[in-house]
This record gives structure tokens, C-alpha cells and sequence, in this order.
């Protein structure tokens, strides 16, 4: 089987996305998009298209797999890239096309809701050493950065869910496809003002953007990708969360106490504290779960809270081992003497963000002096106002 690197590109601005993958395919000589449309789904398939910098070179449908269009993307996706790694000549190759010394690609044009951290697994697992994940890109348009994020309508009132079990919405399906990639591919936008540009620097703020239309975008789609680094960047316990910022009107406040939340009382301020900010994100601790770290995740007016297993410190000492070192280094920078890496670190970031008035109500949430002094046992029998939430 022959070498053929795998680009994957995402993004909910489709635009955006198809003139990324129309730059690579013209920059890349030899190169080949691969593209799934899942709208077809309700049919009972999943159209599959392969095309090349002049047009399309074939198309095929996949079966539905567990009535889930997503399901049949994984299936399909690795089977036919596998197929033009073993025929050793991407079809344009077949062709002509390529000049010597030149390495094509296959580009993995996601489908609008799927989000690339997803595929880029799937491939990484599946694909072997002969499919290497090269790049992932999300293509953007500044205009409709806040539109998107504030969005808090379901993908299945917009025609695009990938599955019918799938209950995500397009602020937070829109937030993750942003802040997976390495590399924003961004068209160029007169509707963008510095208050967009400044709100996607610090929304993900490692990124590298490149302007699409100045050839710039092969060199970031190659230059590399690890799928274990980039997972773990997004975990809770270890998240590359953005730094405190303030800039056109956008701010970033990130807020780090190691004090727990009382329950009842965070509970009670949960809306003011999702819709105080277009995206918010990070890792909590309440009083009545001392040992499990829970997950923060808002957008589009709407929050998601999940368990992210035990606090390091809630570990035992044999078990530590089995610990990423990456996840032992991030509970090190947060290590408390008393409490271990329990904490809250939470990130906040918005056009009009009132800093003040966000940290006047989180400091509010928070364990009185009496109440911490009561002590862990004392913590367990206060109200558990996260059960049902946590349940979900």
C-alpha cells in the first residue's frame, strides 16, 4: 500500500470549508477530495463523491449503518481511502497529472455537522501507517462567527444531524469543529470587523489562520498532526483553555479558585452563568462529588455538564502510572497542597462580557468560610442539586 497522506478539512460554514478544499486540490497537484453527503440519509444512504481539481471522478453510495449517517461515514470513509492508498496512484496520478516529487493527498471533506476530531480518530486508528493525518483545518468565516456560536438551535430543526439519536445544537457542534483544528482556513469577509477577528483569537487562540487565496494553505494542511496531542488538548482535565484577554470589545475571563461550588448555589445561578458569555468551557468541582472532576461546556445559550472521571488526587498512588503524562503535568501546574488538582477553572469569552458582574456571581456559588471549614464528610450531605443534571 502506498503512503497517502490524509487531510481532513470540517466546519459548519460551508463555504468556507469547500473554498479550502478547492485551494488545496489546486495547490496540491494530484490531489483528490474524498466527500460524504449525509442529507441523503433519510433515503437509506450516504452519497459518496470523489473529485480532483478539474471535477468529479466517481461516486458511490454507502448503506446506512444502525439508522446513523454518521455511523456509515466511519464505515465507508477509511475502506475507500485504504483503496486508493493500495492502487498506489490517486486516479488524477492515473492521469497524468502529477509531477515528479510532487506527494498528493487525500482530502477528507466533512460533511457540515460532523466534527473532525471524530474522523481524525477514526483514520488515525484504522488507517495505519500508509494513512498518516497530515492536517486538520476548519474553514471559517469571521462574519459568521458569533451568528454561529450564539446559535442555540438544534441540528435536527436545520436538517443536519447525523444520526437520529443526535441531540447536539449548532452553537456547541460549531464551537468544538473551531477549537479541534490547528489550522483555520478563513475566507475573506467585508462584513468582519475587528470585534470578529478579536473573538477568534481568543476563542482559539494556538490556531494558526490562514487567508484562503494566498496558496498558503498546503503548507499548514502538512505540516504534521497528532491526534493524541490534539484529544487531549480538549479534555477537561488537561484543556488548552484560552489565556485572560480584552481586545476590541471581546473579552476573555478566566476565573481559577481552589475552593468547591456549593451545589444548591451554582445550581441556582447556572442560566446567568450560561448566558453571561457566548462560549464558556472548563473544569469544576463541587462540594458534594469532592472526587469527581465534572466538565463545563456552553454555547448558543444552552450547557452541557458531564463527569470526566476522578481528580488526579482522588487516584491511588498505583494507579497513577496508567495517568497520560500530559494529564500529570497539567494537575501539577494546578497542584493545591491540601486539595491536590481540584479546582475551578473556568473560561469565559464574549463581545460585552461584564467581567465584574461574571465574577461577583461565581464567588457567590462558592463554599463559604464556615461551610469549607465543616470539611469533606460535612460537604457529601449538602443538597445534590447536579443529580438529574448529570443523569441526562
Amino acid at each position: 500500500m502506498t503512503r497517502l497522506p490524509v487531510v481532513i478539512v470540517g466546519g459548519l460554514h460551508a463555504e468556507a470549508r469547500r473554498a479550502a478544499v478547492e485551494e488545496l486540490l489546486a495547490t496540491i497537484p494530484g490531489s483528490v477530495a474524498l466527500h460524504h453527503d449525509l442529507s441523503t440519509a433519510v433515503q437509506g444512504t450516504v452519497v459518496r463523491t470523489l473529485r480532483d481539481a478539474t471535477g468529479v471522478l466517481d461516486t458511490g453510495e454507502a448503506p446506512l449503518v444502525n439508522d446513523c449517517a454518521c455511523c456509515a461515514l466511519r464505515e465507508d470513509l477509511v475502506p475507500e481511502l485504504q483503496r486508493l492508498a493500495d492502487a498506489g496512484l490517486t486516479p488524477i496520478q492515473a492521469l497524468g497529472s502529477a509531477r515528479a516529487g510532487e506527494t498528493p493527498v487525500a482530502v477528507v471533506e466533512l460533511w457540515d455537522s460532523v466534527e473532525p476530531k471524530a474522523m481524525a480518530e477514526v483514520v488515525a486508528a484504522h488507517g495505519g501507517p500508509e494513512l498518516p493525518v497530515t492536517g486538520v483545518i476548519t474553514g471559517v468565516d469571521p462574519a459568521l462567527l458569533l451568528p454561529y456560536l450564539g446559535n442555540g438551535d438544534d441540528l435536527m430543526d436545520a436538517g443536519l444531524t447525523a444520526a437520529a439519536t443526535d441531540r447536539r445544537t449548532i452553537a456547541d457542534t460549531w464551537a468544538r469543529q473551531l477549537e479541534y483544528a490547528p489550522v483555520l482556513a478563513l475566507v475573506d469577509s467585508p462584513e468582519a470587523d475587528d470585534a470578529d477577528r478579536a473573538l477568534l483569537a481568543q476563542l482559539h487562540p494556538t490556531a494558526r489562520q490562514v487567508p484562503i487565496g494566498h496558496g498558503d494553505l498546503a503548507g499548514a494542511a502538512l505540516g504534521g498532526f497528532d491526534v493524541e496531542a490534539a484529544a487531549a488538548a480538549q479534555h477537561p482535565a488537561c484543556a488548552l483553555l484560552p489565556a485572560d484577554a480584552d481586545e476590541a470589545g471581546v473579552s476573555t475571563l478566566v476565573w481559577h479558585r481552589d475552593r468547591p461550588f456549593h451545589p444548591e448555589r451554582l445550581y441556582a445561578a447556572l442560566e446567568d452563568l450560561t448566558c453571561a458569555a457566548a462560549r464558556s468551557r472548563g473544569r469544576f468541582w463541587l462540594a458534594d462529588r469532592p472526587d469527581t472532576l465534572l466538565h463545563w461546556d456552553a454555547a448558543g445559550g444552552a450547557l452541557c455538564v458531564e463527569s470526566a472521571g476522578p481528580w488526579l488526587v482522588s487516584l491511588p498512588d498505583a494507579a497513577w502510572d496508567m495517568v497520560p503524562p500530559v494529564r500529570r503535568a497539567a494537575a501539577a501546574l494546578d497542584w493545591h497542597p491540601r486539595h491536590g488538582d481540584c479546582c475551578q477553572h473556568l473560561v469565559f469569552t464574549s463581545p460585552g462580557l461584564d467581567r465584574d458582574g461574571l465574577a461577583e456571581i461565581l464567588e457567590s456559588c462558592l463554599l463559604t468560610d464556615a461551610e469549607y471549614g465543616a470539611g469533606r464528610e460535612s460537604w457529601k450531605d449538602l443538597p445534590r442539586a447536579f443529580d438529574t443534571l448529570l443523569e441526562v
